[in-house]
């Protein structure tokens, strides 16, 4: 899948109010972070079971919609490592293999109609279902963030573990299986974040945007 790759606008170090954290946090003190939230769907699922679309898609659609409301999280470095932000970002996600018991990561443009994201993204995953390479599309433009599915299990914590990633700034996600309590139903969310491009104050933002955006699903 082609896509044109937009030129990142770097940040105005002048005048970013971050700068002083982004250097600490990416030259003095670089660390990552992790935060799991509970994010009820009661309403998005009761939406969906009405919706021939497919859930896992609609996850990934609404993850994406509140990473481009947000700067810090379109954020990548330039040649010369300094900060820049992508007008636009693609959810990169697993498709698993059950024979094979592996997962191949696939891609789709982001668009902010739904359905023309579904009608995009939905063949991708019966195409490469069954695929045997880990990128069955070629690598993905750079301008993606990762989020994968474990539907198997329920979690209150995720965290990975990344090497020498202190040049990753994109966040990655991870969505865990439904569970019931009190009568709501819940999607753990774990949200890996690179400190030098957001501080708490912002990964809460967006786990209560994606929040406000699931509890009104006329979207679908």
């Amino acid at each position: 899948m082609d896509a044109p790759i937009p030129t990142p606008a770097p940040i105005d170090l002048d005048t970013w109010p971050r700068r002083q954290h982004f250097d600490h946090y990416r030259r003095r003190v670089p660390c990552t972070y992790a935060m799991t939230v509970e994010v009820d769907v009661t309403t998005f699922a009761a939406a969906l079971r009405r919706s021939p679309r497919k859930s896992y898609l609609a996850q990934v659609w609404a993850l994406a919609t509140v990473v481009n409301r947000h700067e810090e999280f379109r954020m990548c470095l330039t040649d010369s490592g300094d900060p820049a932000v992508w007008p636009v970002v693609h959810p990169a996600f697993t498709v698993f293999n059950p024979e094979r018991e592996t997962f191949a990561c696939v891609w789709a443009p982001y668009d902010p109609d739904f359905g023309t994201f579904h009608d995009t993204a939905a063949p991708l995953l019966a195409e490469h279902s069954r695929a045997t390479d880990f990128f069955p599309q070629g690598d993905p433009p750079p301008n993606t963030f990762d989020v994968s599915s474990l539907p198997w299990a329920s979690f209150t914590g995720f965290t990975l573990n990344i090497r020498d990633g202190w040049d990753h700034l994109a966040p990655i996600f991870t969505l865990g299986r439904y569970t019931e309590r009190e009568g709501r139903l819940l999607l753990p969310l774990s949200v890996q974040i690179h400190h030098a491009a957001a501080d708490g104050f912002h990964t809460a933002r967006l786990t209560n945007d994606l929040q406000t955006l699931l509890a009104a699903p006329t979207w679908l």
